[in-house]
């Protein structure tokens, strides 16, 4: 019977020091880095459980064990979500916790003539680019995406196929939802959305599911009327909670005319033409 799990446990035992987790040094010790009864000890579980997961007796240990364990075993957050994989479950996501690599943002930064949005499981707006920021700014909910699709006044006349965008967003946190059953947060959105609003209610209990990597963009932005932008959804090295998003238009089409306006303007010009733009009212 394959044994992952309790291999790793093993391997990963023998790495951590006494020292590395306040314990005393006494005496000669037979095996290297932490006995069987230290890390059980440590991690608040029975000494015959722990060695049940080592031995391949027990397989599918809860988030909360998993949890322990990696605090004990000094995992780092690739080891961690080596651990949940192996063990059968959804490593849990903490957005507060999260360092974005300054390579990334730097290449965001530097990413000119394509709006550029980063993006997490919760469709909040984690980084932009200049153009990025000025694509989605401007609104209640500029900071989530779900939230300006299903709760911003502006939902409905900033995205111009409304309901079919409100559908897809739906479709598409399901998906997340079901990659990862442990996202508190992102459950708690599903909660607040589904009390909030009536649409994503009856959407979300259709049990849609979509994890799409491409799309197009159609929205009627306030300062430079309807855009059609063609994404793609990247994922950056080490963060499968993230989606980098690359809007592009086709080049010398009116869609990349309009592009290069909103890229001309400053932030304190988009807020003073956001202000004086016409309200949409045939979406």
């Amino acid at each position: 019977m394959d044994n992952q799990l309790g291999e790793f446990l093993k391997a990963r035992r023998a790495t951590v020091t006494p020292d590395q987790v306040d314990l005393p040094r006494s005496g000669i010790r037979r095996v290297p880095g932490l006995r069987r009864e230290e890390v059980a000890s440590l991690a608040g579980l029975s000494v015959d459980y722990y060695a049940r997961l080592e031995q391949g007796r027990e397989q599918h240990p809860s988030p909360s064990v998993l949890n322990a364990l990696a605090r004990v075993l000094n995992l780092n957050p690739d080891a961690q979500r080596y651990l949940f994989g192996i063990a059968g479950a959804s490593a849990p996501v903490n957005r507060g916790q999260r360092k974005l690599s300054p390579n990334l943002l730097a290449l965001i930064d530097d990413w000119t003539g394509h709006p550029v949005v980063l993006t997490d499981g919760c469709h909040n707006i984690v980084a932009t680019n200049q153009l990025g920021q000025a694509l989605y700014g401007g609104h209640q909910h500029s900071d989530n995406i779900a939230r300006l699709i299903f709760l911003d006044p502006d939902g409905p006349t900033f995205f111009r196929y409304w309901q079919l965008t409100a559908a897809s967003c739906a479709a598409s946190m399901r998906a997340i939802a079901g990659q990862n059953a442990n996202h508190a947060e992102l459950l708690a959105l599903v909660g607040e959305l589904t009390v909030r609003s009536e649409v994503f209610a009856s959407l979300w209990a259709k049990a849609e599911v979509l994890d799409k990597a491409s799309e197009v963009l159609r929205i009627n932005h306030p300062v430079v009327g309807d855009l059609d932008l063609h994404y793609e959804a990247l994922r950056p090295n080490g963060s499968p909670d993230l989606l980098l998003k690359v809007y592009r238009a086709p080049k010398n089409s009116e869609m990349s005319d309009k592009l290069a306006m909103l890229g001309s303007l400053t932030a304190p010009a988009l807020d003073s033409l956001a202000e004086e733009a016409p309200i949409r009212e045939d979406s």
